[in-house]
């Protein structure tokens, strides 16, 4: 493998960084213009037909080896899963960014993996170590400190608790992808997903209608973007860099979302958290990184399962992140 061949996972995957980093601050700017229900079809719309088009074109050239379509029972649980995903955690998140700026609302969302290793202790019998429980408490800090920088700024405390469940939806999400993935590839699961978060978003679709005429160019291209790229895109670069690399070790990198952005709403919305906040966010992570931190057990090999959770994330965005997939052991096994 010639040492090019080797960059291309690392870039996919700061690719995906980057543009889950960049939909907080796309919601955030094209919030001022739509309402978020309005906002999260339009996205959603835009997303499913592009992930339409990939998936047309993926099938057409494997033929005959294309893996089938989900049905019955396994096509319900699907369609539920993108519901809550790509539907509600959407209109939550979007509902969350006006009231709260764009890094603080991904400090929180962030929480997330910390959930995620609750319920997989609670559901998918994966225990309570110890690591999980410390990880937990200063998570926990962290969250009470975001929330007394949110109360001192004035700010509407339902922002807070619609990024609380945003990180909810999230988690759950994460979870119940780590059951259905063995039974449904990745690229179909996000694509029936996507449909399904569509379909659960079109009541609004006649809010979507009456403000789009006042919308400003600006914000309708943002919506495309959010579409585009943090939706449909971000997704086949994070399934790319998971099938070369170990999940465990890609999902690291999603740590950088939240400080990215922080970075990107200062210098493209003028946006900084107060400083109690970004102290708070701090305590976040490191709970999520000692709650996640996954060890192999020695002597052992941990590689990624092949074709696996490659859509293991969501994101500002929509994607479930692979912050999910560390957390619930979603991509990578050890033998």
């Amino acid at each position: 493998m010639t040492s090019s061949t080797r960059l291309l996972p690392v870039a996919a995957a700061a690719v995906t960084v980057v543009l889950w980093a960049s939909a907080f601050v796309g919601i955030r700017a094209v919030g001022h213009d739509l309402s978020p229900g309005a906002l999260a079809l339009g996205r959603m719309t835009v997303g499913a037909a592009t992930l339409t088009v990939v998936l047309a074109v993926v099938r057409a050239r494997r033929r005959g080896a294309a893996p089938p379509l989900p049905r019955g029972r396994l096509l319900a649980s699907v369609a539920i899963w993108g519901a809550a995903w790509f539907g509600a955690y959407n209109l939550v998140l979007n509902a969350a960014e006006r009231h709260l700026d764009a890094g603080t609302t991904a400090l929180l969302v962030n929480v997330a993996p910390v959930v995620v290793a609750v319920l997989a202790g609670l559901l998918l019998g994966e225990g309570f170590p110890l690591r999980l429980l410390i990880g937990m408490g200063v998570a926990f800090a962290g969250v009470v400190l975001i929330a007394a920088a949110t109360s001192a700024g004035g700010t509407d405390p339902a922002g807070m608790v619609q990024g609380l469940l945003a990180a909810l939806l999230y988690a759950g999400a994460a979870v119940a992808q780590k059951r259905l993935l063995p039974r449904v590839d990745a690229l179909t699961m996000t694509w029936t997903g996507a449909l399904a978060g569509a379909v659960v978003l079109s009541p609004f679709a006649p809010a979507l209608l009456s403000e789009l005429p006042q919308t400003p160019p600006a914000a309708v291209a943002g919506v495309l973007y959010l579409g585009v790229f943090p939706t449909a895109v971000a997704f086949l670069t994070w399934g790319y860099a998971l099938i070369r690399t170990t999940a465990g070790r890609l999902a690291a990198s999603t740590y950088a979302i939240p400080p990215l952005v922080v970075a990107l709403s200062w210098a493209l919305l003028g946006e900084v958290p107060a400083p109690v906040a970004l102290l708070g966010g701090v305590l976040c992570l490191t709970g999520v990184a000692v709650a996640t931190r996954r060890g192999a057990p020695r002597g052992s090999v941990v590689r990624p399962i092949p074709g696996g959770a490659a859509v293991a994330t969501l994101d500002g965005h929509g994607g479930a992140g692979g912050r999910a997939v560390r957390g619930a052991g979603v991509g990578c096994r050890a033998s």
